[in-house]
């Protein structure tokens, strides 16, 4: 059986990581044999925004404490989990895309060790420029946040890629799925199937 392998997508505020795997999901053929872990998210669903299954913050501790969640973590005042059935595919040979936390990174490779961690960043002025745009932190604050960015690093031994998205959001996916074609055993090569997996969504 081929083996399936977990793609960890991060990356700090501004980079516009949710946009870039938006493309990417919209570019990849469909049926896709990559299957896209749907999180659990303490918050209401939003028209227009990421598919999740919502729950109140109540219920996400319940599910914590259940052990529902493979993995977990806290972001923004907001619980997000991913439960065991979506990174089920993995043991079945599958890969799986998870938009993750860079903060959770090492938690994440405790439990999947060979995980590949994708840092989907942009440079330091493109980061300020679109903090500063949503007007929700003072200029100390938004540059913090840049020089955090700037000094983040995956943990030694991690295999990672990273990608910029800087210009055009075409421009940034494009990079995403060139640099997602090069990963060994990548069951999507040039925008064909590969005609021994399975469709996941």
């Amino acid at each position: 059986m081929t083996a399936g392998r977990l793609v960890y997508c991060m990356g700090p505020s501004g980079a516009g990581k949710d946009s870039l795997l938006d493309w990417l999901r919209a570019h990849l053929p469909t049926p896709c044999p990559v299957h896209w872990a749907l999180r659990t998210i303490s918050r209401s669903a939003m028209p227009g925004g990421e598919a999740h299954e919502s729950v109140s913050p109540e219920t996400f501790v319940a599910l914590r404490h259940e052990l529902a969640f493979a993995l977990h973590w806290e972001a923004n005042g907001l619980g997000y989990g991913v439960r065991h059935a979506q990174l089920a595919p993995l043991a079945q040979g599958h890969w799986v895309l998870l938009n993750g936390s860079r903060a959770y990174l090492p938690e994440a490779l405790a439990r999947f060790p060979d995980l590949v961690a994708v840092h989907i960043t942009a440079s330091p002025q493109v980061l300020r420029e679109r903090i500063l745009s949503r007007g929700r932190e003072s200029p100390e604050q938004v540059e913090a946040r840049v020089q955090r960015a700037m000094a983040y690093t995956p943990p030694p031994g991690t295999v990672s890629l990273e990608v910029h998205n800087d210009d055009a959001l075409g421009n940034a996916g494009q990079r995403l799925l060139n640099a997602l074609e090069q990963l060994p055993g990548w069951p999507l090569h040039s925008g064909k199937l590969s005609r021994q997996q399975p469709a996941y969504s």
